[in-house]
């Protein structure tokens, strides 16, 4: 089996006091409710503003869930949106992590469910 790259997932279990159900029950939620096309709308859209708000909210969640590589990404497209300059690299970049994190996160999320 692979080993997981893009979730730090003892970082994100000491987050919630090492219980990893609940830490499982975390990503599920990630897992089911996060979406990324929304930013990538209000960007074409020209909405910044709003584009920041959900990009800053999914950088504090990637954060908080230790969701690392996706994170990083995250906090280098919020740069962006807030210089209204933003690089199709930079999109591309969340996109690709962002679908790469999906089967880790079944993966961690059957580890520790």
């Amino acid at each position: 089996m692979a080993d997981i790259i893009y979730i730090d997932q003892e970082d994100g279990k000491k987050r919630v006091v090492n219980n990893a159900k609940l830490y499982a029950t975390l990503l599920t939620k990630f897992k089911n409710e996060t979406r990324i096309d929304p930013i990538f709308a209000a960007l074409d859209a020209g909405n910044y503003e709003e584009a920041r708000e959900l990009t800053h909210t999914l950088k504090g969640v990637t954060a908080n869930l230790s969701i690392k590589e996706l994170n990083a990404k995250v906090v280098e497209l919020e740069s962006q949106i807030k210089a209204r300059s933003v690089s199709p690299g930079a999109i591309n970049a969340v996109k690709e992590v962002f679908a790469a994190t999906l089967p880790e996160l079944e993966r961690v999320i059957a580890e520790n469910g």
